[in-house]
C-alpha cells in the first residue's frame, strides 16, 4: 500500500468511461500520491505523470509497498524544484498500469476474475479522461502545470490539447508529437517477445501460480527497451568488453558485463511490472498521435495556448532533439527547446535532476 490512495471513479454500468476505441470501461480505480497541501482556493496544483514503467510513487523512499525509491525524488519536497510548501503535488499511476490503477490485472466486472486479455485497448487520451475524472474528484477544476516525461510527456501534450482550459502551464520532456516508425518498431519487438513467451497464454495468466506468467518474455522486453533508454557510448565506457569472469559457463565462452547489467535491469522491472499492462501501455504509446482527429500535428500543436517549455536530451536515441523541435516550433507557448545536456540518452529526463529542477522552476516562476 505505501503512500498511495485510490479513487474510484468509475463504479457501475450506468457511466462508464466511453474509450476512444468504442469500448467503455464500466469501473475506473486509479491509484495516485500527493505531497503538499491543496489551496483553499485551488490554485497551487501540479500534475506529475509518469513514463511507461513508473508509478504513483514520484518521490519518497522505498519501503513497504514501495519497491523503489520515488522516480523523480530529487524533484518533489520542501525547498525542492516542486515545493511542497508551496505546491499540491499530484502524481497518478495511469489507467491500464499495474500499480493500484485499473488494468489488465484488475478484477473484471461480473466476477473474481481478471481482465486479463479481455481488457481493451486504451490510447493517450482515454488515460488523460480518466486523470480529468480524478481531478475532479480532488477539487481541482485547473492544474497550476502538468509536467511529464517520455510516456508522461505524451499525456501532458493530450492535457493541453484535450482540455485546455484545465492546464495553466506545461513541461514536456523527451517526448514526440506522434510516435515515429522507429518508436513503434522498437515498441512493436517488446511486444512479441512478451507474446511469444509460453507463459503469456494469449493474455490470460493471471491466474497461473507464481512464476509461471511470461516473465521470460518481459525481461527481453525490458532488455530491448534498456538499450533504447541509455546512450552508446555511455554504454561503452562503462562497459566497453570487459567480461563478468564468475559468470562464465564452461564451453559457452565469455559472457560480458554489460549483459550483466541488463539482466540486473531486466530481473528487476519483472519483480514489479505486470506484462500485460506493459503491452496495453506500449500498444498507447505506439497510438500517440496528438494530430489525430485534429487536422494534423500543426493544427493540435497550434491550439495550445499555455506558458510551455519544452526540453529533449542531447544524447536520446529513442526520442530524438529533431522531435522536442517540432513541439517547440508549433506551440505558440513555447519558444524554443531547452537541452538536456547528459550521456544517458532518454533517461536523462530522470537521471539529470539539477537540470530538470531548473526547467521546472522556470516554468513555475
Amino acid at each position: 500500500m505505501g503512500r498511495r490512495r485510490w479513487a474510484d471513479l468509475v463504479t457501475g454500468t450506468q457511466h462508464p468511461l466511453p474509450l476512444e476505441s468504442g469500448g467503455r470501461l464500466p469501473t475506473v480505480r486509479l491509484a495516485y500520491e500527493t505531497w503538499g497541501r491543496l489551496a483553499p482556493d485551488a490554485s497551487n496544483a501540479v500534475l506529475v505523470l509518469h513514463a511507461l514503467t513508473g508509478d504513483s510513487h514520484a518521490a519518497g523512499p522505498e519501503g513497504p509497498g514501495h519497491p523503489t525509491p520515488g522516480w523523480w525524488d530529487g524533484l518533489i519536497g520542501p525547498g525542492r524544484a516542486l515545493d511542497t510548501d508551496r505546491w499540491f503535488v499530484v502524481a497518478p499511476n495511469v489507467l491500464g498500469g499495474c500499480q493500484g490503477s485499473t488494468g489488465p490485472a484488475s478484477p473484471a466486472p461480473g466476477g473474481n476474475r481478471p481482465w486479463g486479455s479481455a481488457f481493451p485497448s486504451l490510447t493517450q487520451r482515454d488515460q488523460v479522461a480518466a486523470e480529468a475524472l480524478l481531478a475532479d474528484a480532488l477539487g481541482v477544476e485547473r492544474w497550476a502545470a502538468v509536467v511529464g516525461g517520455s510516456m508522461g510527456g505524451m499525456r501532458a501534450l493530450e492535457w493541453a490539447a484535450a482540455q485546455p482550459a484545465r492546464v495553466g502551464a506545461l513541461l514536456l520532456l523527451a517526448c514526440p508529437a506522434a510516435a515515429s516508425a522507429d518508436q513503434i518498431a522498437w515498441s512493436s519487438a517488446q511486444i512479441e517477445a512478451i507474446r511469444a513467451d509460453a507463459g503469456w497464454r494469449g493474455g490470460d495468466y493471471h491466474d497461473a501460480g507464481p512464476g509461471r506468467g511470461p516473465h521470460r518474455g518481459l525481461g527481453v522486453a525490458r532488455r530491448i527497451a534498456h538499450l533504447t533508454y541509455r546512450a552508446e557510448p555511455e554504454l561503452q565506457a562503462r562497459f566497453g568488453r570487459l567480461e563478468q569472469e564468475e559468470d562464465e559457463e564452461p564451453g559457452k565462452g565469455p559472457r560480458y558485463r554489460v549483459q550483466s547489467y541488463l539482466d540486473h535491469h531486466a530481473d528487476k522491472l519483472v519483480r514489479r511490472f505486470d506484462a500485460a499492462s506493459y503491452v496495453r501501455l506500449s500498444e498507447a504509446m505506439n497510438r500517440h498521435d496528438v494530430g489525430r482527429d485534429r487536422g494534423g500535428t500543426a493544427s493540435a500543436l497550434r491550439r495550445i495556448n499555455v506558458p510551455a517549455l519544452v526540453a529533449g536530451v542531447d544524447s536520446d536515441r529513442l526520442y530524438p532533439l529533431a522531435q522536442q523541435a517540432e513541439l517547440a516550433a508549433g506551440i505558440a507557448g513555447a519558444d524554443r527547446v531547452r537541452v538536456i545536456e547528459s550521456p544517458c540518452g532518454h533517461d536523462g529526463f530522470l537521471v539529470e535532476t539539477e537540470q530538470v529542477g531548473a526547467l521546472v522552476r522556470e516554468l513555475l516562476s
